[in-house]
């Protein structure tokens, strides 16, 4: 075994490893939050399905889509690895006196928390991203007037078997912008119209939170850089940012969805 495998199969290796993909993670957060915003806007899912064509073509996210792919799966099984570990070194006393009063709830919870993100991540991605990708998708055609970009006049396509692919023209004669996209607003639109998958989406935000609180934190510790300097600042954007704000706007979609779209 060489002494790089021997440094990251460590209990420190695997805690950089968490630290590492779980900051990454809290990255990509911000970046999807903020293009799922698009699914406030009343343009019938333009904007949204403008975003989402660009987020599976555009090359350079193409590539840090597979390393965030990566980093789901090593967060996850260093995670069990880790609270494995946990279980069999601590005694059962311990873990129920001393380890609460001398841990928060979030940090004796992560396993739990991390479980039902596992499973909402799973849920999520089978519905939306491989439905994008394999699934048989329904396009809707975009006509935008040249002269009053205010005046759109929106086709769903059928699901007819005709072969369909993203298309972008101008068509002057008519003088309108024609675009023709994947319609993954119209999925998320009757997936968001189900009572249990907005449960589901909600409770996995609350525990989204939580994780966060803690994890946030907690990867700034283990990589060193908490100074005491900067702690403060750190407390607050994973308190503000991640454990409040991006875990509401997430929540606040498919409620917005269900009751008002």
């Amino acid at each position: 075994m060489s002494s790089l495998t021997r440094a990251f199969s460590s209990t420190l290796g695997r805690k950089l490893i968490m630290s590492m993909t779980g900051l990454f993670l809290c990255l990509f957060l911000i970046i999807h939050v903020v293009g799922n915003l698009q699914l406030f806007r009343a343009d019938a899912g333009k904007a949204f399905n403008e975003y989402s064509y660009f987020m599976t073509h555009f090359l350079p996210i193409k590539i840090v889509s597979y390393l965030l792919y990566l980093s789901i799966i090593l967060h996850a099984v260093y995670a069990l690895i880790i609270t494995v570990n946990n279980n069999k070194a601590r005694p059962v006393g311990y873990a129920k006196v001393d380890g609460a009063a001398n841990s928060s709830w979030n940090s004796r919870n992560m396993g739990v928390l991390g479980t039902i993100l596992l499973i909402f991540i799973v849920v999520h991605m089978g519905n939306f991203w491989f439905q994008y990708k394999f699934g048989d998708m329904p396009y809707t055609q975009y006509e935008t007037s040249l002269s009053d970009p205010t005046q759109v006049n929106i086709t769903q396509l059928p699901l007819d078997g005709t072969k369909r692919v993203h298309s972008e023209f101008v068509d002057v004669e008519r003088g309108v912008q024609v675009v023709v996209l994947k319609d993954l607003y119209r999925i998320v639109q009757l997936s968001f119209k189900q009572w249990w998958y907005v449960a589901l989406y909600v409770i996995s935000m609350i525990a989204l939170a939580f994780h966060l609180y803690h994890g946030f934190q907690s990867g700034f510790q283990t990589l060193g850089w908490d100074h005491r300097k900067y702690k403060p600042l750190i407390d607050g954007i994973g308190l503000w940012l991640f454990s409040i704000i991006i875990p509401a706007l997430f929540a606040l979609m498919p409620l917005y969805i269900y009751f008002f779209n």
